[in-house]
């Protein structure tokens, strides 16, 4: 059985846009090291219940504990540097599901 992918999903309200800028440029450094896939980036977007930030990203890795590993990897820490002092974040590493869908028979 192939081992189940890891997601970032993550809500963010941006307070120092030049912050957030060097942080991007940064954390690709690390995203590319641990095979890090953008899903969401973005965008726009309906908060249909509960509360909403005004970004939210949704990324992709190998697996939970390449997930895992780029969270506490140096590279991110170095990126996160600059993105903690930029504004609010919420953000999860959760397990991807790959069992019976709708539909399956």
């Amino acid at each position: 059985m192939a081992e189940k992918k890891g997601y970032w999903v993550a809500r963010v309200d941006v307070s120092d846009p030049d912050g957030y800028k060097k942080y991007l440029e940064l954390n690709q450094v690390a995203f590319a090291k641990f095979g890090a896939r953008y899903l969401v980036r973005g965008g726009e977007f309906s908060a249909m219940e509960g509360e909403s930030r005004a970004r939210n990203v949704l990324i992709e890795f190998p697996s939970v504990q390449a997930a895992h590993d780029c969270y506490n990897s140096p590279e991110y820490k170095e990126a996160m540097s600059h993105r903690l002092p930029a504004g609010v974040i919420d953000l999860i590493i959760i397990e991807g599901y790959d069992g019976a869908q709708p539909g399956d028979a």
